[in-house]
């Protein structure tokens, strides 16, 4: 599977149009959980704010996601929000436009225009990094063969979880996906190491 796109940090963007005021505010976010405590945060700060709307998309094969109008005409602030998410190729990702109305109405194709452009300023300026899809592993060893294991794990991008050294030894790791096949053919000649996919 190849690399998917995350935000590496929170950042923030606005549109003003005929007074109403919109303020986005993108998250990292990875669960409903995180989507229902950002929301709340944001309506307590801004409780005066007419609208809290949002969309959110979660999950290494997007497929979890919602846009929520909050208020606002169907389909005019909650899918605008959506897709530009979904244009910048993010997961894991929240936005949600607080919007302070200014006494003039802006009609559905304004409130669109608003929404997308509130929420691509806030995408625009934060800080976007790849990640790629890992599964972990565990190898078992005898302590005499350590330096060879650890020669062999150099060749690959790894995150370690655990490494004990005794008589016997293990380490469980995250490998990228795309690299699982590889790194058990690297030890097939070896055949009293043992690789276990957790």
């Amino acid at each position: 599977m190849n690399a998917f796109r995350v935000l590496n940090t929170s950042s923030e963007g606005l549109y003003k149009e005929k007074g109403s005021k919109f303020i986005a505010f993108a998250e990292p976010v990875s669960s409903e959980e995180d989507v229902k405590r950002f929301l709340e945060i944001l309506k307590k700060k801004y409780h005066d704010a007419r609208h809290h709307c949002y969309a959110y998309v979660i999950g290494l094969a997007h497929q979890s996601y919602r846009a929520n109008d909050d208020g606002e005409p169907n389909h005019s602030a909650g899918d605008p929000i959506l897709g530009q998410i979904r244009s910048f190729e993010l997961t894991n990702t929240m936005v949600v436009v607080v919007r302070y109305f200014g006494g003039t109405k802006l009609g559905v194709s304004g409130l669109i225009n608003a929404y997308r452009t509130a929420t691509e300023n806030a995408l625009r300026g934060a800080t976007i990094r790849e990640v790629f899809p890992q599964r972990e592993v565990r190898i078992q060893f005898s302590y005499d063969r350590t330096s060879l294991v650890e020669r062999l794990l150099a060749e690959f991008d790894l995150e370690y979880l655990e490494r004990q050294y005794q008589e016997s030894c293990s380490m469980k790791l995250l490998v990228r996906e795309s690299d699982i096949e590889k790194l058990q053919g690297k030890f097939i000649p070896y055949t009293d190491i043992e690789i276990l996919q957790v």
